[in-house]
């Protein structure tokens, strides 16, 4: 019998191109840095992180702000968030990009400047309440984000209430808009879809709607939670550009970044005296395992915990020079 020969090893190139598809994708954030951990970058970088990507945050400023309010914002130089992005731009294959709140309509031209030059990646902007901030600072900043970014964003992504007051500011039918009606607002600034969280709906249920301007393209209704979230908005959004970044359609990735949220708040938790915040780690919590044996199932004996040191106290860290 003829023995075939072996087959030669794979050349270095074919070898790099097998590793790259089990690699987590690349996302890039443009968000200022929130302290407290609600949102922001660290909803960000949690977030793709947890639906298996790998986060690139570039910093626009920084909260100033606890688990109950946002006291203030200070944004960075325009310029340096330019060196942030391009730099691994340059390097790393991003295949999606997440805008968040940058801070001022300099950064916003920035960021559209950089969609310009890299047009293939999709762009999904999520806009929060800004109800907190100076009402000049906000309208100049929402007036160029029309202007600059929209033009540029495949799915604009906020609630309700918020995208109302943006896109709508006269309506004037005694019904709220609905999602296509905010989707055919955001179409004159080119905005293919949005997703529109919490529409109310009767009971204790809201409804969150992917649509374009011609059509719903789905839904999903949850029922409300006791507790008052901060973080969601930008932990739905970072979700969505993560699973698009893979390669599920529009539809798909919608449907699974709304029940990765729904996970999240389900799991929330309060860590301050504030508001509760989404637990997007949820599912590397431990498990009780009160009625586990001491070997596995196989028979293998477990290995041994460290037992805890009776008395124990951690020395403080007083400062000696």
């Amino acid at each position: 019998m003829a023995i075939s020969p072996p087959s030669p090893p794979p050349t270095e190139s074919e070898a790099d191109a097998e590793l790259a598809l089990t690699d987590p994708v690349c996302v890039l954030s443009f968000n200022a840095c929130d302290p407290c951990g609600a949102s922001g970058l660290t909803a960000d970088i949690t977030t793709i992180a947890s639906v298996g990507g790998h986060p690139l945050a570039v910093v626009t400023g920084t909260y100033v702000r606890d688990t109950n309010r946002i006291f203030d914002h200070h944004r960075l130089d325009d310029e340096w968030v330019s060196e942030q992005a391009r730099a691994v731009l340059e390097d790393l294959p991003v295949r999606a990009i997440k805008v968040g709140f940058v801070g001022s309509p300099e950064i916003l031209t920035v960021i559209a400047e950089i969609s310009t030059d890299y047009p293939d990646i999709p762009i999904i902007s999520y806009m929060p309440d800004l109800s907190w901030w100076d009402s000049d600072q906000m309208e100049q900043y929402l007036d160029a984000f029309q202007e600059l970014l929209l033009p540029q964003t495949s799915v604009l992504v906020g609630n309700h209430g918020t995208l109302w007051r943006w896109l709508l500011p006269d309506w004037e039918h005694s019904r709220p808009p609905t999602a296509r009606d905010l989707a055919m607002a955001a179409q004159e600034k080119d905005v293919p879809f949005v997703l529109v969280t919490g529409i109310p709906l009767p009971g204790q249920f809201v409804d969150n709607v992917l649509s374009s301007p011609e059509t719903v393209l789905g839904s999903s209704k949850y029922e409300l939670f006791d507790g008052s979230f901060i973080g969601a908005g930008d932990t739905l959004s970072a979700a969505l550009a993560a699973l698009l970044a893979t390669g599920n359609d529009l539809g798909a990735a919608s449907e699974e970044a709304l029940e990765y949220l729904d996970r999240c708040l389900d799991h929330g938790f309060r860590p301050g005296m504030g508001h509760f915040l989404p637990d997007r780690m949820f599912w590397a919590q431990p498990e009780d395992d009160e009625d586990t044996d001491a070997t596995t199932p196989g028979g293998t004996a477990t290995p041994a915990t460290t037992a805890p040191l009776e008395g124990f106290v951690m020395p403080p860290h007083d400062t000696k020079h």
